[in-house]
């Protein structure tokens, strides 16, 4: 049985409660003294003989209550702390004032290979392979700056912080290794903090109907997925949506724009480099996104963008699941699904040479079209009105709402920014208005001209009616305006042999433009 005394602290009288327990003969396996208690655990003691020592022990001057507990304090806080550490996912050790391993987690036995009780008394200079480590920790009071390790062959990044007793000395410290895969669930959880699935694609018009529905199934399925659609649809939130409904929805999810970065950054920042790989990196090497993703989803945004160099480099982790890290000589394989996203017309960019074919056909393994924000007229509204809300909580306004003219404004403007323009028109009307309700005069507007870029989709050209036989006045407007479609995708398909190089040179969606040649029997799509 265990007990706890209470007592008023008083010189010798610990000394005076264990003679009582040794007088009664009774067998005391471990104490603790916490004043105002004493904490005793004397396994041969059982409930009927409890009241009697207990009268005992309230005679001796000083002890106030005796009370039988589960467990002793001490032994308390030690089945916390394993269960604490037990429960740590990342390895953790605890170091002596020399740099030698006093105790490990699970988590830390498992990554070393060896059982808990034989790392202690191990140097990390062993450990991790790199003499002088423990020289540099101790000269350095066990401050070190983030830097990646090697334990059998894994790469970790280790953070080390001092263990200072009370009179400031350092007495060891704590070493926690990071995996690669946990980091990028950090980075993960800051840069996606609110992630959603399709819930989050706002719009209820039949092409975006179509696109949730498409995108539903092609999320379940591990291939690689090339996301299409103009600047400003909402691309990475597709890729977003698309992870969320995968069975990699627990891992993370991290995104590289590649029109952003120069290719030599871009390829560190992808594959990671080694030690020493350039001048001013990091010591000890640094992990990539790949790494980072493990058993996640790495989102290419702007692929049309990437260098030759990398094409090639990412064609090869397609085909095999492998790469190496910048300026490292050791393969490295990792499960992470590619989605990708551009806005350029990739097919058109491999005619011409300038992307590779290959990578072409690993990237188009499946594939969605995001609608522009012009095809999609029933969703402005309702898009406006979302903005709005968020506008007004972030500006700090009174709320207002959409009016029927500035709602007949937004229906009509072709968007050529697509929804991110929709955004900031909206945010622009909330700053700028003190109405509760927004009319038109409140919204500024550029012209409906779409400005096309190299790889944008242009204004569709202007057909003068001359070039269309027959004479529209003859027929219905229905029949007229068929003739006039067919004749026209029939004298336009020998110069643009494919939907989608037609749809951009006619400034509209791949989608309509592949509907209205198997209509007609055109090309091969009939």
């Amino acid at each position: 049985m265990r007990l706890a005394i209470r007592f008023a602290d008083r010189v010798g009288i610990a000394h005076e409660i264990l003679a009582v327990l040794a007088g009664r003969r009774l067998n005391v396996v471990a104490v603790e003294v916490g004043p105002p208690y004493l904490y005793v655990d004397a396994p041969g003691l059982d409930a009927g003989a409890l009241d009697a020592l207990a009268q005992a022990l309230i005679a001796v001057a000083g002890v106030e209550t005796i009370t039988p507990i589960d467990v002793l304090p001490g032994l308390r806080r030690q089945l916390q702390l394993d269960a604490l550490l037990g429960a740590m996912a990342d390895p953790v050790f605890g170091l002596d004032e020399h740099g030698a391993v006093l105790l490990a987690n699970p988590a830390a036995a498992g990554v070393a290979g060896r059982p808990e009780a034989a790392l202690a008394g191990v140097g990390l200079d062993a450990l991790f392979g790199e003499p002088g480590l423990q020289a540099q920790l101790r000269d350095n009071g066990f401050r070190l700056p983030i830097r990646e390790v090697q334990l059998e062959g894994a790469a970790f990044l280790a953070q080390v912080e001092p263990l200072a007793e009370a009179d400031g000395r350092v007495a060891g410290g704590v070493l926690t290794l990071h995996a690669p895969s946990r980091i990028g669930e950090r980075l993960h959880a800051l840069q996606n903090p609110d992630e959603g699935g399709f819930e989050r694609l706002l719009g209820d018009s039949p092409p975006m109907r179509v696109l949730k529905a498409r995108a539903a199934r092609v999320a379940a399925v591990e291939a690689p997925l090339l996301i299409l659609g103009e600047t400003g649809t909402g691309k990475e939130l597709i890729a977003h949506a698309c992870h969320h409904a995968s069975r990699r929805r627990g891992a993370p999810f991290l995104a590289l724009n590649c029109a952003a970065l120069p290719e030599s950054l871009a390829e560190s920042e992808l594959f990671g480099y080694a030690p020493g790989a350039f001048s001013g990196a990091q010591r000890g090497g640094k992990p990539g996104l790949l790494e980072l993703a493990d058993r996640g989803t790495v989102f290419l945004d702007e692929i049309g963008e990437m260098s030759p160099y990398l094409q090639a480099k990412l064609l090869r982790f397609l085909n095999d699941g492998s790469f190496r890290r910048v300026g490292g000589s050791r393969e490295q394989r990792v499960d992470v699904r590619i989605v990708s996203a551009t806005h350029r017309d990739l097919e058109r960019m491999v005619a011409e040479g300038r992307f590779r074919e290959d990578l072409w056909y690993r990237l188009n393994v499946l594939t969605l079209t995001v609608p522009p924000l012009r095809e999609r007229g029933d969703d402005i509204r309702l898009l406006a009105g979302h903005f709005t809300v968020r506008a007004c909580a972030q500006t700090g306004r009174p709320p207002c709402r959409i009016g029927t003219s500035a709602a007949a404004l937004l229906r009509q403007h072709l968007w050529p920014g697509n929804v991110r323009q929709l955004e900031n028109v909206v945010f622009r009307a909330v700053t700028m208005s003190d109405r509760s309700v927004l009319e038109a005069a409140d919204f500024e507007l550029a012209d409906n001209a779409i400005h096309a870029g190299e790889e944008g989709p242009p204004s569709a050209p202007a057909v003068p009616v001359a070039a269309f036989s027959g004479d529209p006045a003859g027929d219905g407007w229905f029949a007229a305006v068929e003739r006039c479609e067919r004749e026209l995708l029939a004298r336009l398909w020998p110069q643009f042999p494919s939907s989608r190089r037609l749809a951009a040179h006619l400034g509209t969606s791949h989608t309509m433009i592949a509907k209205k040649l198997r209509k007609y029997r055109i090309g091969r799509e009939s």
